[in-house]
């Protein structure tokens, strides 16, 4: 899903994606799904990456073309979130804070999967959670997400690019959405999360011994 907090005045259009192009990102789409839907029928550890390439259609070189590791399969958004993550930041309209723009990227993630929480999401966060390979391979995604979105707050705020207070924005705005995902309005707790980012904690607390 594409980002939408781009500048009032965009660039020319992407050239058109060409029948090359489609039919990689078909043939990756192909494979991505074959094993998800084999691995919450049969659990991670049980489905083998030549079921996977036949399930697909394709060889198992092309696969690997694809993804280079088993745990990829599942996490296949991964550079395209990343992307638009940093791209919220990069391409914020002028006059918007990083916090808000931050916020606003999280409000629109968190629209385009709420709707599927209580079915494919739910289970795909359940493989996620009861698969430790998995979990290591979404921390370190998680991490190498934050370190890419820390630099980009640096680039952007004319800040050093190791200034803990990129690292730390960056983390909090990451986690500010699994945070207020087991609150009963996780959209109000975003909002709230990220009015803490933007304005600090002596705007938030009622009394403060």
């Amino acid at each position: 899903m594409p980002s939408t907090t781009t500048h009032a005045a965009a660039g020319p259009a992407p050239a058109p994606v060409g029948r090359r192009e489609r039919k990689k990102a078909a043939t990756r789409q192909a494979i991505a799904d074959a094993a998800l839907r084999l691995f919450l029928e049969r659990g991670y550890d049980a489905v083998g990456i030549r079921e996977i390439a036949d399930a697909a259609d394709v060889s198992t070189t092309t696969l690997f073309k694809h993804f280079p590791v088993k745990e990829a399969l599942v996490f296949d958004e991964d550079s395209d979130q990343e992307a638009r993550l940093l791209a919220a930041v990069r391409e914020r309209p002028e006059g918007r804070s990083i916090p808000a723009a931050l916020r606003e990227h999280a409000l629109t993630t968190r629209l385009a999967t709420g709707a599927a929480e209580d079915g494919d999401f739910a289970a795909f966060a359940n493989l996620v959670a009861t698969t430790p390979a998995l979990r290591d391979y979404a921390q370190n995604m998680w991490l190498r997400h934050a370190a890419a979105l820390a630099r980009v707050i640096a680039e952007e705020s004319g800040l050093a690019a190791d200034d803990p207070v990129c690292a730390a924005l960056a983390h909090f705005a990451l986690e500010a959405p699994r945070a207020a995902s087991t609150h009963d309005n996780p959209r109000q707790a975003i909002v709230r999360a990220f009015d803490l980012l933007e304005h600090g904690w002596s705007g938030h607390a009622q009394a403060d011994a």
